[in-house]
C-alpha cells in the first residue's frame, strides 16, 4: 500500500514543480511582445535606450518595481524620462499574475557579465562599496533577496550612474510610500565625488567578472 501513497503524492509535488516552470512560460510570451524591443532577445538591456539588463535579476525586487511602476511610486516624476516609458509600459500588463511571470522568466535567465572600466581605483571602489552598499547589495553585489535589494552587478555603468543621481535629486525614492526608495534616496548623498561612484561601479562590475 505504500505505492498507492506514493502514487497518490505524486500529482501533488508535479504540481509544485511545474507551477513555477508553467509561470516562467507565460512570462517568456509576455516579454517577447512587451519587452524585448528595449532590453533584447535575452534580457540582456540597451544602455543606448536607456533599458538595463533583466536577466538574472531577482523575481521579488523585479515584481516590486514592476509594481511601483503600475502604482506611480516609480516614474510619475516629469523628470523622469525613462522612468516614464516604464511606467507606460507597466500599464500593458493585466495583472500580478501576469507581473509574477515576467519577474519568474526573467529571474531564470542568466545574469550578463559587464567588464570594469578601465583605470577605475578598485581598491577605492571596494572600500566605499564595503562601508556604504555591502550590507544591503550583498558582498558581491549579487543582491539579497531578503532586504528587497537588486543584484548591481549586471547592471551597465549608465544606468547605475542615472539611478543613482535620480535618487540624489528626487527623482526617484521621494514618494513617503516607498520604503526602500526612501532608503536608496538616504544612502545617494554619502558617496562625495562622481569619480567614487565610478570607482563603486568599476568595483561592482569586477565582482561580477569573477565568478
Amino acid at each position: 500500500m505504500k505505492a498507492g501513497h506514493g502514487l497518490r503524492l505524486l500529482p501533488c509535488a508535479f504540481l509544485l514543480l511545474a507551477a513555477p516552470l508553467a509561470g516562467a512560460a507565460t512570462g517568456k510570451q509576455i516579454f517577447a511582445t512587451t519587452c524585448v524591443a528595449c532590453h533584447g532577445a535575452a534580457a540582456l538591456g540597451n544602455p543606448a535606450l536607456g533599458a538595463p539588463a533583466l536577466a538574472g535579476q531577482g523575481a521579488a525586487y523585479l515584481e516590486r518595481q514592476l509594481g511601483d511602476f503600475r502604482s506611480g511610486l516609480r516614474g510619475a516624476n516629469p523628470g523622469d524620462t525613462y522612468g516614464k516609458q516604464m511606467r507606460a509600459v507597466s500599464a500593458t500588463l493585466s495583472d500580478a499574475r501576469d507581473i509574477a511571470a515576467v519577474a519568474a522568466y526573467l529571474a531564470s535567465l542568466p545574469p550578463p557579465v559587464v567588464k570594469p572600466a578601465a583605470g577605475a581605483n578598485l581598491r577605492n571602489g571596494n572600500n566605499f562599496y564595503q562601508g556604504k552598499c555591502g550590507a544591503c547589495h550583498g558582498g558581491r553585489a549579487e543582491g539579497i533577496a531578503a532586504m528587497s535589494t537588486p543584484r548591481l552587478s549586471s547592471l551597465d555603468s549608465a544606468y547605475i550612474t542615472r539611478q543613482f543621481h535620480n535618487f540624489q535629486k528626487g527623482l526617484r525614492g521621494s514618494s513617503p510610500n516607498d520604503r526602500y526608495g526612501r532608503q536608496m534616496a538616504m544612502m545617494s548623498g554619502t558617496l562625495p565625488k562622481d569619480s567614487d561612484l565610478a570607482d563603486v561601479i568599476a568595483f561592482v562590475h569586477a565582482q561580477g567578472a569573477a565568478k
